[in-house]
Protein backbone atom coordinates (compact mmCIF):
# COMPACT_ATOMS: atom_id res chain seq x y z
CA UNK A 1 0.00 0.00 0.00
CA UNK A 2 1.28 3.14 -1.19
CA UNK A 3 1.95 6.22 1.50
CA UNK A 4 0.40 9.07 0.16
CA UNK A 5 2.09 12.38 1.33
CA UNK A 6 -0.21 15.31 2.96
CA UNK A 7 0.74 18.99 2.07
CA UNK A 8 1.15 21.34 4.33
CA UNK A 9 -2.42 23.36 4.73
CA UNK A 10 -1.88 26.73 2.87
CA UNK A 11 -1.19 30.04 5.23
CA UNK A 12 -4.28 32.08 5.73
CA UNK A 13 -4.17 35.65 5.30
CA UNK A 14 -4.42 37.50 8.53
CA UNK A 15 -7.72 38.81 9.27
CA UNK A 16 -8.11 42.63 10.41
CA UNK A 17 -10.97 42.70 13.43
CA UNK A 18 -13.22 46.14 12.92
CA UNK A 19 -16.05 46.83 14.89
CA UNK A 20 -19.46 46.20 13.58
CA UNK A 21 -20.05 50.01 13.40
CA UNK A 22 -16.80 51.42 12.42
CA UNK A 23 -15.91 52.31 8.08
CA UNK A 24 -13.10 53.26 6.81
CA UNK A 25 -11.90 56.73 6.41
CA UNK A 26 -13.86 57.51 2.83
CA UNK A 27 -16.70 55.62 3.30
CA UNK A 28 -17.46 58.07 6.24
CA UNK A 29 -16.08 60.98 4.49
CA UNK A 30 -18.79 60.06 1.84
CA UNK A 31 -22.03 59.39 4.35
CA UNK A 32 -20.91 62.27 6.05
CA UNK A 33 -21.04 64.55 2.93
CA UNK A 34 -23.84 63.83 1.98
CA UNK A 35 -25.63 64.25 4.90
CA UNK A 36 -24.49 67.77 5.37
CA UNK A 37 -25.13 68.73 1.89
CA UNK A 38 -28.34 67.56 2.10
CA UNK A 39 -29.62 69.17 5.16
CA UNK A 40 -27.54 72.37 3.91
CA UNK A 41 -30.04 72.04 0.67
CA UNK A 42 -32.97 71.49 2.36
CA UNK A 43 -32.83 72.90 5.52
CA UNK A 44 -30.13 75.30 5.94
CA UNK A 45 -30.27 77.59 3.10
CA UNK A 46 -34.15 77.75 2.93
CA UNK A 47 -33.49 78.98 6.64
CA UNK A 48 -31.02 81.51 5.71
CA UNK A 49 -33.10 82.59 2.59
CA UNK A 50 -36.13 83.04 5.07
CA UNK A 51 -33.88 85.73 7.56
CA UNK A 52 -32.47 87.28 4.48
CA UNK A 53 -35.84 88.12 2.90
CA UNK A 54 -37.32 89.32 6.40
CA UNK A 55 -34.23 91.85 6.54
CA UNK A 56 -34.06 92.92 2.98
CA UNK A 57 -35.73 96.17 3.75
CA UNK A 58 -33.55 96.81 6.92
CA UNK A 59 -34.05 96.02 11.14
CA UNK A 60 -36.10 99.05 10.99
CA UNK A 61 -38.73 98.09 8.54
CA UNK A 62 -38.69 94.42 10.14
CA UNK A 63 -39.64 95.36 13.49
CA UNK A 64 -42.31 97.72 11.71
CA UNK A 65 -44.20 94.37 10.53
CA UNK A 66 -44.30 93.57 14.32
CA UNK A 67 -46.52 96.85 14.82
CA UNK A 68 -49.51 96.03 12.40
CA UNK A 69 -52.65 95.19 14.36
CA UNK A 70 -53.44 92.10 12.29
CA UNK A 71 -49.44 90.80 12.87
CA UNK A 72 -49.84 91.38 16.45
CA UNK A 73 -53.61 90.19 16.39
CA UNK A 74 -51.75 86.51 14.73
CA UNK A 75 -49.26 86.61 17.01
CA UNK A 76 -51.80 86.44 19.66
CA UNK A 77 -53.68 83.74 18.73
CA UNK A 78 -51.01 81.46 17.85
CA UNK A 79 -49.54 81.42 21.75
CA UNK A 80 -53.40 81.67 22.80
CA UNK A 81 -53.80 78.32 20.98
CA UNK A 82 -50.53 76.97 21.84
CA UNK A 83 -51.26 77.78 25.87
CA UNK A 84 -54.86 75.88 25.31
CA UNK A 85 -54.17 72.88 23.46
CA UNK A 86 -50.51 71.98 25.02
CA UNK A 87 -52.02 71.70 28.56
CA UNK A 88 -54.76 69.76 27.41
CA UNK A 89 -52.60 67.42 25.28
CA UNK A 90 -50.36 67.17 28.66
CA UNK A 91 -53.27 66.09 30.85
CA UNK A 92 -54.34 63.64 27.97
CA UNK A 93 -50.70 62.34 27.23
CA UNK A 94 -50.07 61.79 31.41
CA UNK A 95 -53.58 60.05 31.53
CA UNK A 96 -52.98 57.34 28.44
CA UNK A 97 -49.51 56.70 29.10
CA UNK A 98 -50.36 55.70 32.41
CA UNK A 99 -53.35 53.40 31.79
CA UNK A 100 -51.35 51.72 28.65
CA UNK A 101 -48.02 51.07 30.32
CA UNK A 102 -49.18 50.19 34.63
CA UNK A 103 -52.46 48.83 33.36
CA UNK A 104 -53.86 45.75 31.07
CA UNK A 105 -57.54 46.32 30.13
CA UNK A 106 -59.77 45.52 27.34
CA UNK A 107 -59.40 47.45 24.37
CA UNK A 108 -55.71 48.86 24.83
CA UNK A 109 -54.37 47.72 21.36
CA UNK A 110 -57.43 49.84 19.92
CA UNK A 111 -56.73 52.88 22.13
CA UNK A 112 -52.83 53.23 21.16
CA UNK A 113 -53.90 52.76 17.50
CA UNK A 114 -56.20 55.87 17.92
CA UNK A 115 -53.51 57.62 19.65
CA UNK A 116 -51.51 57.35 16.27
CA UNK A 117 -54.59 58.14 14.26
CA UNK A 118 -53.67 62.16 13.88
CA UNK A 119 -50.06 60.94 12.29
CA UNK A 120 -51.58 58.82 9.28
CA UNK A 121 -54.64 61.09 8.87
CA UNK A 122 -54.22 64.55 6.78
CA UNK A 123 -54.59 67.82 9.00
CA UNK A 124 -57.01 68.96 6.37
CA UNK A 125 -59.28 66.01 6.54
CA UNK A 126 -59.02 66.58 10.35
CA UNK A 127 -60.48 70.48 9.85
CA UNK A 128 -63.29 69.00 7.49
CA UNK A 129 -64.39 66.61 10.44
CA UNK A 130 -64.82 69.62 12.67
CA UNK A 131 -66.48 71.58 9.86
CA UNK A 132 -68.89 68.52 9.33
CA UNK A 133 -69.67 68.11 13.57
CA UNK A 134 -70.09 71.87 13.97
CA UNK A 135 -70.45 74.00 11.16
CA UNK A 136 -73.67 75.44 10.42
CA UNK A 137 -74.87 72.56 8.12
CA UNK A 138 -73.33 69.96 10.61
CA UNK A 139 -74.59 67.60 12.91
CA UNK A 140 -74.75 69.83 15.90
CA UNK A 141 -75.28 73.16 13.82
CA UNK A 142 -78.67 73.92 14.82
CA UNK A 143 -78.46 73.02 18.29
CA UNK A 144 -75.44 75.68 18.47
CA UNK A 145 -76.88 78.16 16.52
CA UNK A 146 -79.97 78.04 18.43
CA UNK A 147 -77.53 78.46 21.69
CA UNK A 148 -75.43 81.19 20.00
CA UNK A 149 -72.44 79.06 19.97
CA UNK A 150 -69.90 79.21 17.57
CA UNK A 151 -67.30 76.51 16.77
CA UNK A 152 -66.21 76.88 13.15
CA UNK A 153 -64.92 80.46 12.58
CA UNK A 154 -64.10 81.40 15.72
CA UNK A 155 -60.95 80.07 18.36
CA UNK A 156 -63.25 77.20 19.95
CA UNK A 157 -62.91 75.19 16.53
CA UNK A 158 -59.10 76.53 15.77
CA UNK A 159 -58.31 74.84 19.38
CA UNK A 160 -59.92 71.49 18.35
CA UNK A 161 -58.55 71.39 14.95
CA UNK A 162 -54.75 71.99 17.22
CA UNK A 163 -55.63 69.36 19.75
CA UNK A 164 -56.30 66.93 17.36
CA UNK A 165 -53.12 67.12 15.25
CA UNK A 166 -51.18 67.44 18.16
CA UNK A 167 -52.60 64.94 20.96
CA UNK A 168 -50.05 62.03 20.08
CA UNK A 169 -47.11 63.67 21.54
CA UNK A 170 -47.04 63.70 24.58
CA UNK A 171 -48.44 60.19 24.84
CA UNK A 172 -46.05 59.13 22.45
CA UNK A 173 -43.30 60.30 24.65
CA UNK A 174 -44.45 58.39 27.54
CA UNK A 175 -45.70 55.25 26.74
CA UNK A 176 -42.37 53.54 25.93
CA UNK A 177 -40.35 55.05 28.61
CA UNK A 178 -43.40 53.76 30.99
CA UNK A 179 -43.43 50.75 29.37
CA UNK A 180 -39.69 50.64 30.18
CA UNK A 181 -40.05 51.73 33.93
CA UNK A 182 -42.16 48.99 35.22
CA UNK A 183 -44.91 48.87 38.36
CA UNK A 184 -41.89 48.03 40.60
CA UNK A 185 -41.37 51.76 41.88
CA UNK A 186 -45.35 52.18 41.92
CA UNK A 187 -46.03 48.84 43.79
CA UNK A 188 -43.37 49.89 46.78
CA UNK A 189 -44.46 52.91 47.05
CA UNK A 190 -47.85 51.91 47.49
CA UNK A 191 -47.06 49.20 49.53
CA UNK A 192 -45.11 51.46 52.11
CA UNK A 193 -48.52 53.20 52.37
CA UNK A 194 -48.37 56.34 49.53
CA UNK A 195 -51.69 57.63 48.31
CA UNK A 196 -52.28 56.96 44.71
CA UNK A 197 -51.99 60.98 44.16
CA UNK A 198 -48.45 60.72 46.75
CA UNK A 199 -47.13 58.10 43.57
CA UNK A 200 -48.05 59.51 40.63
CA UNK A 201 -46.66 62.68 42.22
CA UNK A 202 -43.24 61.45 44.25
CA UNK A 203 -42.57 57.83 41.74
CA UNK A 204 -44.57 58.30 38.27
CA UNK A 205 -43.67 61.82 37.61
CA UNK A 206 -39.82 61.97 38.60
CA UNK A 207 -39.10 59.02 36.60
CA UNK A 208 -40.67 60.72 33.42
CA UNK A 209 -40.23 64.56 33.98
CA UNK A 210 -37.42 64.85 30.97
CA UNK A 211 -39.61 62.31 28.24
CA UNK A 212 -42.31 64.73 29.70
CA UNK A 213 -40.41 67.87 29.09
CA UNK A 214 -39.72 66.60 25.69
CA UNK A 215 -43.02 65.39 24.53
CA UNK A 216 -44.66 69.27 25.59
CA UNK A 217 -41.84 70.86 23.97
CA UNK A 218 -42.57 69.20 21.01
CA UNK A 219 -46.58 69.42 21.37
CA UNK A 220 -45.99 72.93 21.66
CA UNK A 221 -43.95 73.37 18.47
CA UNK A 222 -46.67 71.58 16.52
CA UNK A 223 -49.37 73.38 17.65
CA UNK A 224 -48.04 77.16 16.98
CA UNK A 225 -47.01 76.01 13.19
CA UNK A 226 -50.12 74.36 12.33
CA UNK A 227 -51.12 74.89 8.97
CA UNK A 228 -53.93 72.42 7.46
CA UNK A 229 -56.50 72.28 9.86
CA UNK A 230 -56.69 75.43 10.83
CA UNK A 231 -57.21 76.63 7.47
CA UNK A 232 -60.06 74.66 6.93
CA UNK A 233 -61.86 76.01 10.64
CA UNK A 234 -60.46 79.29 10.70
CA UNK A 235 -62.83 81.40 8.27
CA UNK A 236 -59.34 83.33 7.64
CA UNK A 237 -61.08 86.35 9.15
CA UNK A 238 -58.18 88.98 9.72
CA UNK A 239 -57.39 90.00 12.82
CA UNK A 240 -59.81 87.59 14.69
CA UNK A 241 -59.18 83.53 13.39
CA UNK A 242 -55.74 84.02 11.85
CA UNK A 243 -52.65 82.22 13.45
CA UNK A 244 -49.07 82.73 12.22
CA UNK A 245 -49.25 80.78 9.44
CA UNK A 246 -52.46 81.65 7.53
CA UNK A 247 -51.13 85.19 8.26
CA UNK A 248 -48.06 84.16 6.59
CA UNK A 249 -49.89 82.71 3.49
CA UNK A 250 -52.38 86.08 3.43
CA UNK A 251 -49.31 87.93 3.20
CA UNK A 252 -47.81 86.57 0.44
CA UNK A 253 -50.45 86.28 -1.67
CA UNK A 254 -51.11 90.28 -0.73
CA UNK A 255 -47.70 90.43 -2.36
CA UNK A 256 -46.21 91.41 0.62
CA UNK A 257 -43.36 89.68 0.72
CA UNK A 258 -41.03 91.45 2.85
CA UNK A 259 -43.59 91.33 5.66
CA UNK A 260 -44.62 87.62 5.06
CA UNK A 261 -40.89 86.49 5.41
CA UNK A 262 -40.78 88.71 8.27
CA UNK A 263 -43.51 86.70 10.27
CA UNK A 264 -42.34 83.51 9.15
CA UNK A 265 -38.78 84.34 10.35
CA UNK A 266 -40.54 84.65 14.03
CA UNK A 267 -41.53 81.20 13.59
CA UNK A 268 -38.38 79.80 12.34
CA UNK A 269 -36.87 81.78 15.35
CA UNK A 270 -39.25 79.37 17.65
CA UNK A 271 -38.81 76.73 15.62
CA UNK A 272 -34.86 76.77 16.57
CA UNK A 273 -35.33 77.90 20.10
CA UNK A 274 -37.47 74.49 20.22
CA UNK A 275 -34.43 72.54 18.88
CA UNK A 276 -32.01 73.87 20.99
CA UNK A 277 -34.50 73.37 23.85
CA UNK A 278 -35.17 70.17 22.68
CA UNK A 279 -31.31 68.80 22.20
CA UNK A 280 -30.66 69.95 25.80
CA UNK A 281 -33.55 68.33 26.98
CA UNK A 282 -32.11 65.03 25.21
CA UNK A 283 -28.84 65.26 26.09
CA UNK A 284 -29.84 65.60 29.99
CA UNK A 285 -31.73 62.97 29.77
CA UNK A 286 -29.34 60.49 28.11
CA UNK A 287 -26.99 61.32 30.67
CA UNK A 288 -29.79 61.07 33.73
CA UNK A 289 -30.14 57.38 31.97
CA UNK A 290 -25.89 56.92 32.38
CA UNK A 291 -25.35 57.78 35.65
CA UNK A 292 -28.87 58.00 37.30
CA UNK A 293 -31.02 61.41 38.97
CA UNK A 294 -28.90 64.30 40.34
Amino acid sequence: MSEQTLAPPATMPPVTWRAPTAEVPPVRIVLIGVAVLFIGVFLGFPLLVVFFEAFLNGVGKYFETFADSDTQAAIRLTLLVAALAVPANLIFGISAAWAIAKYDFRGKALLITLIDLPFSVSPVIAGLIYVIMFGAQGYFGDWLKANNIQIIFAIPGIVLATIFVTFPFVARELIPLMEEQGTQDEEAAISLGASGWQTFRRVTLPNVKWGLMYGVLLCNARAMGEFGAVAVVSGHIRGLTNTMPLHIEILYNDYQWVAAFTVASLLALLALITLIVKTLLEWRFSDELANGPR
